[in-house]
């Protein structure tokens, strides 16, 4: 299988990520795609001597297009994307070939993650959700009124179906990769697996990025989603507008959520209120996401 790392500016992360990958077993190939680094991201990558591990270039053209680069080169029967500074679990990709082995229908297995700080310390708690089961089998419905894969480094996807749903939209900055989850997911079936697989890494860089994202952010993304005749000619008929709608509720509260960890309280509330506005009943199971937020989950 092949582990696709697109990077930029990630010399301080980039060494321990591709360790995390190269130490997983069934790991054939690592595609790191440099996104047009400036700090000493590719001179790292050139230090580490080991035959699975490849470099290519995309030339400061985004995330997605990396992403897609690297695939296009794929030799592996399924596909990892692993984001440059986080920390694949000892294990995950075995884990996840089992899964994949035991659900041979599937064309994307996943498991979950839990987050660690700078010095790779572990800081959150979603190990209290452990008995939380996500969804396998036919997920698009579920998977349209809101993403529940959060993270490419907590699944496989196979080659195939990758391909043959399109990749990565180049033209969404944001919420990309549940656009082509839900392709996927048009295409066949999930598979979960209940254990953390992955460290995703909270630091400076992201958060700072994550701290100034409001929901017109992501509001594309649904509208992105809600136009894709593939998606659409696999949901129930009528539902689209509910799902619609359950998205948007559910982007709204992840702001929300960022908002609080930022002790962006104020805006926490407001946005609460954009949730009210779309479903007064809705705003029960926003407002515990947002308090559980406080403490990591």
């Amino acid at each position: 299988m092949s582990v696709i790392i697109p990077a930029k500016n990630a010399a301080a992360y980039i060494g321990e990520t591709i360790a995390s990958a190269l130490a997983q077993d069934d790991v054939t190939e690592v595609i790191v795609v440099d996104d047009g680094s400036t700090d000493d991201t590719v001179a790292i990558i050139g230090s580490i001597r080991d035959p699975r591990l490849r470099l290519a270039t995309n030339d400061a053209t985004g995330v997605s297009a990396a992403r897609n680069l690297g695939a296009r080169g794929a030799r592996g029967n399924w596909l990892m994307f692993l984001d440059a500074d986080d920390r694949l679990r000892s294990g995950a990709v075995a884990t996840l070939l089992a899964t994949a082995k035991a659900a041979p229908q599937a064309v994307l297995v996943y498991g979950d993650y839990n987050t660690i700080d700078s010095a790779g310390r572990p800081i959150g708690r979603r190990a209290l959700l452990k008995g939380r089961l996500k969804p396998s089998g036919h997920v698009l419905e579920r998977l349209a009124g809101g993403n529940f894969i959060v993270n490419g480094g907590i699944m496989l996807v196979r080659l195939d179906a990758f391909r043959a749903a399109g990749g990565f939209d180049v033209s969404l900055r944001y919420c990309e990769d549940w656009h082509c989850w839900c392709r996927l997911a048009a295409l066949g079936e999930f598979a979960y697996v209940p254990k953390l697989l992955l460290d995703y890494r909270l630091h400076t860089a992201n958060t700072m990025n994550a701290a100034v994202r409001t929901p017109q952010d992501f509001l594309p993304a649904v509208a992105r989603v809600f136009d894709d005749e593939l998606i659409l000619g696999k949901l129930p008929s009528g539902a689209a507008p509910r799902l619609r709608q359950a998205a948007e509720i559910h982007l709204v509260t992840y702001a929300a959520m960022q908002a609080v960890r930022f002790g962006r309280y104020r805006e926490a509330l407001g946005y609460l209120g954009m949730v009210g506005r779309r479903s007064l009943k809705a705003m029960p199971r926003s407002a515990v996401r947002i308090a559980l937020s406080c403490f990591g989950i």
